[in-house]
């Protein structure tokens, strides 16, 4: 598996668009402008099968379709279960809803005390501050939101969010996400970033974007130049699968490390895209390269229509004893559960404790071995013993 992550083989280059002059293919607003977002102009550029073209039609009903020429570049187009194509071409599967499905999954509207604003845990709030994408994930957690496809209509209340920031001193910690927010002009990232930086009980400013994933080209460095005036600001990114792993994203993510971005990496474990441990560990080494550490490995949220990429969580504890003692400990993901309707994060682990009785513990390593450590001051074996 090491070959595959050596950086001389990461995607890089225009690939189809390459006839696009290279000046307007590296402007972020390009990108944009030439985003695929209707069915037809999908049909020119692949052959789609017949559930991904009765999703199309009914993606303007859930959540739209957007695809970045630099995105799009990485789908395999003959291939239907290529991980980056099912991961943004939407498929009819869509709009089957579960028992158990819900539009807010993860009860972010119960605990939303003004618009934009939602404050679930005690010392931090969520902020969200834009509804658009510059590409719609088919799992989104926040599908009922972004986009405007289900006519929610979100506004974002800047002032508002601030104010109720201002005046809750108990906030210490601010996530930015949305929607996407370096989506934002440089002129309202920098003042969203003064505001919060001037409120004296605000420590720790944070922001989740899968902007340098989908559109590295967006990572300019009047940006980082921004990140850099108003740090440290903590970015969380998001990609899933090796393939997302470019020279364009590396080099993206190299402008903000050197402006002193903390980086770290979320990823969903979706069924058939990423719930494999060789998949998982390519994606890890390939992000420590770039000075990115694994942050989070979540459970599929229960978003209506989402039943086809959920991923048993057996799985997924099974990536993680996997890449326990067999790569570095700074790769190793947090697998989480978002509790359903707002019970928030709850960490997810192998069985590491055996058993704790007469005053030691029990502990089974990597290799299945068990040991046993003092639970209190006293060994109650001075011989430290290896249970077989």
């Amino acid at each position: 598996m090491y070959p595959l992550d050596q950086r001389q083989n990461w995607f890089s280059g225009q690939g189809r668009w390459s006839n696009v002059p290279a000046s307007d293919w590296n402007d972020w607003h390009w990108q944009l402008r030439n985003r695929i977002t209707k069915l037809e102009d999908l049909e020119k550029m692949m052959t789609l099968t017949p559930e991904e073209r009765a999703g199309c039609l009914f993606a303007a009903n859930k959540l739209a379709l957007a695809i970045t020429p630099h995105f799009f570049n990485l789908i395999d187009t003959s291939n239907p279960q290529c991980p980056i194509r099912r991961q943004v071409i939407p498929s009819i599967k869509e709009s089957v809803v579960a028992p158990g499905e819900m539009s807010d999954p993860v009860g972010e509207e119960e605990t939303m005390p003004v618009p934009g604003i939602v404050h679930r845990y005690p010392d931090r709030v969520l902020f969200l501050v834009t509804d658009r994408c510059a590409a719609y994930c088919r799992y989104c957690t926040r599908s009922r939101l972004v986009s405007n496809a289900q006519a929610y209509d979100f506004h974002p209340e800047f002032e508002e969010g601030i104010r109720y920031i201002e005046t809750h001193p108990e906030v210490r910690d601010v996530l930015i996400s949305g929607g996407d927010p370096l989506l934002l002009s440089d002129a309202k990232i920098d003042y969203l970033f003064g505001r919060l930086r001037a409120i004296p009980h605000v420590e720790f400013i944070r922001m989740g974007s899968r902007i340098p994933v989908f559109l590295p080209q967006r990572i300019t460095p009047e940006l980082a130049a921004i990140f850099r005036k108003h740090g440290p600001i903590w970015l969380s990114i998001h990609t899933n699968h090796p393939k997302e792993i470019t020279q364009e994203l590396s080099a993206a993510l190299e402008r903000l490390s050197l402006a002193g971005v903390p980086l770290g990496n979320q990823s969903v474990l979706l069924s058939g895209i990423n719930d494999d441990p060789e998949v998982m560990k390519s994606l890890i080494h390939r992000l420590l390269m770039m000075r990115v550490r694994p942050y989070y490995l979540y459970a599929c949220d229960l978003i209506e229509g989402s039943t086809h990429f959920r991923a048993p969580i057996q799985k997924g504890i099974d990536i993680i004893r996997s890449l326990r003692g067999h790569t570095t400990g700074y790769g190793i993901p947090q697998l989480v559960i978002d509790g359903p309707g707002g019970g928030g994060k709850i960490p997810i682990n192998p069985d590491y404790i055996q058993a704790i009785h007469d005053g030691i513990i029990e502990l089974r390593n990597f290799e299945d071995r068990t040991y046993i450590y003092p639970t209190g001051n006293r060994l109650p074996d001075p011989t430290p013993r290896i249970i077989e």
